[in-house]
């Protein structure tokens, strides 16, 4: 499949630091890629305090944001992939995420790196279909 470079459109939400040199979404045709989201403060590339919970909540907002700026909603989320710098981590932001997602369940990763941006304990990104 070729893609035409015109035909790829980016958005960029409110709460992205002008300072990074991507978008938050890129959509192509109908298809949405999410670049990966931290907690971070709105328009700071410093992190939220609260640990983990508040991380989490703020990246999943900053991801919803991005779904909807391009066109789609949670429930047009087709799979995400959560990077953690802490597996231990992995059943407190799974009830978090169930807050978000409901009864909708796309298609999801989750592995331990070694580091995040900004020290983060989480990072997502997803892909969602525009509708």
């Amino acid at each position: 499949m070729h893609n035409n470079a015109a035909s790829l459109q980016t958005f960029t939400i409110d709460a992205l630091p002008a300072s990074l040199p991507f978008p938050s979404a890129v959509r192509a045709g109908d298809t949405i890629y999410v670049s990966g989201q931290v907690g971070h403060l709105p328009g700071e590339l410093r992190l939220v305090d609260g640990g983990l919970e508040a991380e989490a909540r703020q990246a999943l907002e900053y991801m919803r944001q991005a779904v909807e700026l391009a066109g789609g909603s949670l429930n047009h989320v087709v799979k995400c992939t959560v990077f953690f710098a802490d597996m231990a981590d992995f059943q407190a932001f799974n009830e978090i995420y169930a807050e978000f997602f409901g009864a909708h369940l796309p298609a999801r990763s989750g592995l331990e790196v070694k580091g995040l941006a900004l020290g983060a304990r989480i990072e997502i990104e997803c892909i969602a279909v525009a509708g």
